[in-house]
């Protein structure tokens, strides 16, 4: 059983990944603009803020996290057009494994938004930025943010089959990427006011990029059991939600 789960899957994510190639305009715009984001804040407002080191070595994580978020958009968009098209229906009268094509969004969206990130970081070496941290802790950092793409893929794929047309279900995903800026990815949330303070603290961002900011520069992982939390949390919400709407619309 094995054996075909796998190979159905890899069916379905080259199916995917030869959309995403065809779509060179999505593909270049979700690439850069975390990049033109960083370049944004590092030599705008990154002098203005201060974060008690260099705010390019602050600010990457935070970069890492946007990344995530248009990454998502796409994935959204693309379950969209084939939940509306009649793609699932013709999948679905095919003897392949029932759940391959939405194994096969979430393996290239996560492939891809881990590309991005990469690429961010190649970018931000250049600018300057050097993390402190040995192997052991880049491998970590780099598990934690494997983690949280995989959870908001899973997230985007649910959003995907919700809604009834593809803008609806970029629209919905792009939220996902104003969270990071409500968070500590780009100011301390000490700096916020105390209502918004609140919300900044709790929300999944903050553990995440704090998590993966402490492993890179050295300081700690503090927060790396809340972060793991958030990130398991919404993978099940993700993961059980593209499942049942699948489910349900299977029987229509």
């Amino acid at each position: 059983m094995t054996a075909p789960v796998v190979a159905d899957t890899l069916v379905m994510f080259r199916r995917c990944a030869r959309r995403t190639l065809r779509s060179p305009d999505t593909l270049v715009i979700s690439l850069t603009m975390p990049i033109l984001v960083m370049l944004l804040f590092t030599y705008v407002f990154g002098g203005a803020i201060d974060v008690g080191g260099p705010y390019l070595n602050y600010v990457v994580p935070g970069i890492m996290l946007l990344c995530t978020g248009f990454g998502a958009s796409i994935t959204a968009t693309s379950v969209c057009t084939d939940m509306t098209k009649g793609s699932v229906d013709r999948f679905r009268t095919l003897p392949m494994f029932r759940q391959a094509l939405m194994a096969g969004h979430v393996t290239e969206g996560v492939i891809r938004t881990m590309a991005a990130i990469g690429i961010a970081v190649i970018v931000s070496v250049l600018l300057g930025y050097r993390p402190h941290a040995g192997l052991v802790g880049c491998v970590a950092a780099g598990a934690v943010i494997t983690l949280f793409v995989l959870a908001i893929t899973w997230i985007a794929v649910a959003l995907g089959m919700a809604v009834d047309n593809p803008e609806a279900a970029g629209g919905l995903t792009y939220a996902i990427t104003f969270i990071p800026y409500v968070s500590s990815a780009f100011v301390r949330t000490s700096t916020m006011p105390s209502w918004m303070r609140g919300f900044a603290d709790h929300q999944p961002a903050t553990p995440i990029v704090d998590t993966v900011r402490g492993l890179l520069d050295a300081s700690g992982a503090g927060h790396w059991v809340a972060a793991l939390l958030w990130c398991a949390g919404l993978a099940a919400i993700g993961f059980a939600s593209a499942a049942t709407i699948f489910a349900r619309l299977a029987h229509h």
